[in-house]
């Protein structure tokens, strides 16, 4: 019998990255899955992965700024699989910005759907848990939610504040049976990072290439010299899913970025 067998999961950002790499961790272990997204289509990938593992898989589309869009959808997941026993609340963006040209409105987007979407999100998944006094929540943060980057100075304040209301939901929720945790990847070659909008572009030096600096972050920045994967997210997710006592954590695999 697998970990988490017959358990039912719901992934926010579930098309790819993190995201998807997670949402096949917890597939792998036996959890059917309810994948969550801005768009079905973006969806197709990760479902063809999880259908490939033979658990149950239905996509959805879903708004983490959209409050009724939320609560309708949580709602159909539970009415669809019977219940929710793991909710992963992974939807982000990033900006990356020198804060003396950042806008109000690109800090109020990165705020928006980074820490008010984690809340409407597990505002949503409570009203499920709580009458059954079981379930999992974990929020993904990031290293950035517990050390300051230069050029992210809001996405660093959105996941500080996920970081926070994890531990404080945590608290409030500690003796209904259902823990929440908060999950800290440090780098990973998603698309953060990667690409003409990544971090490894933006920090390079002068004439220095998008692969070059990408390679020189992970030599620099991390201790072991090489970057996380999504699939390192995915065991600390299932690790989650299955201690009822670890609660109100927010675990860093970072590589020792955080040391």
């Amino acid at each position: 019998m697998k970990k988490l067998d017959q358990k039912i999961a719901v992934v926010t950002g579930a098309s790819r990255g993190i995201g998807q790499g997670i949402a096949l961790s917890l597939a792998k272990e036996g959890a059917n899955l309810a994948l969550a997204d801005i768009s079905l289509e973006t969806l197709e990938e990760t479902k063809k992965l999880i259908e490939a593992e033979g658990v149950k898989v239905s996509t959805y589309e879903i708004d983490v700024n959209d409050e009724n869009k939320i609560s309708t959808t949580f709602k159909k997941i539970a009415s669809d699989f019977g219940t929710i026993d793991i909710a992963v609340n992974n939807a982000g963006v990033i900006g990356i910005h020198k804060t003396v040209e950042m806008t109000a409105a690109d800090w109020d987007k990165i705020q928006s759907v980074n820490a008010r979407g984690v809340f409407l999100c597990a505002k949503a998944e409570l009203e499920v848990m709580l009458p059954q006094k079981s379930g999992t929540i974990i929020n993904v943060a990031s290293i950035a939610g517990k050390k300051g980057m230069k050029l992210l100075a809001a996405y660093c304040a959105s996941k500080f504040a996920v970081v926070g209301f994890t531990n404080a939901l945590a608290l409030e929720v500690a003796d209904t049976g259902i823990t929440v945790n908060a999950l800290c990847p440090g780098i990973v070659g998603t698309g953060m990072w990667r690409g003409d909008d990544g971090l490894a572009k933006a920090y390079a030096n002068d004439g220095e290439s998008e692969d070059a600096s990408w390679e020189r972050q992970q030599k620099t920045l991390l201790p072991q010299g090489v970057a996380q994967t999504p699939e390192d997210m995915g065991n600390l997710a299932v690790f989650f899913a299955t201690s009822p006592h670890v609660t109100g954590q927010a675990i860093s695999v970072d590589g020792g970025f955080g040391m």
